[in-house]
């Protein structure tokens, strides 16, 4: 009898700290999801290339997020060396005039409004080289680009964008610096 008081007590025990029937719950230290921004950017680089083309764009499809403070041209983590070499030269070379970069690549924009990411398809060509086709629309236009990603290290950037009918960015920034 006692033995059978104490397995009841241990069930209602059990039955008392576990959740109600359908509730899933996260273990106390599961990190919460960042806001989109340049830290969501920076983490999700870490994990793939698709996460990292997400969080990128997840920046223009959330209204009042942020890529916070500008940072000096040619030092954006976001791009590979090569690229942000390029876009360090083109700021340089313009000397206070307007350089050939002088509009977001990864949207294809000066201002974001009414953004939606409408598809992203990632195709990996090694364990540090990938291609994301994405398809977006802003300001009621769809546009389409392929961004081609390196990974640096233990993260995924930007190494070129192309855009259907233009030069590749590098292509247009060689060409101003040269």
């Amino acid at each position: 009898m006692r033995l059978s008081l104490i397995a009841v007590a241990a069930c209602a025990a059990l039955a008392a700290c576990s959740s109600p029937e359908g509730e899933a719950t996260e273990p106390a230290d599961a990190p919460a999801a960042l806001p989109p921004g340049r830290p969501a950017i920076y983490e999700a680089a870490r994990v793939g290339p698709e996460e990292f083309v997400r969080a990128l764009y997840a920046v223009h499809a959330t209204p009042g997020a942020s890529m916070g403070e500008p940072l000096q041209p040619g030092q954006d983590p976001i791009y590979d060396r090569m690229l942000n070499a390029m876009i360090g030269a083109d700021f340089a070379k313009a000397a206070g005039e307007v350089p050939t970069l002088n509009y977001d690549p990864i949207c294809d924009c000066q201002d974001s409004e009414g953004f939606r990411l409408d598809s992203v398809t990632v195709t990996q060509s090694g364990p540090a080289a990938a291609e994301a086709a994405v398809v977006f629309t802003n300001a009621g236009e769809t546009k389409r680009q392929t961004l081609k990603l390196v990974k640096e290290g233990p993260m995924w950037k930007v190494s070129d964008v192309l855009v259907p009918g233009r030069p590749a960015l590098t292509e247009q920034l060689m060409a101003a610096i040269s």
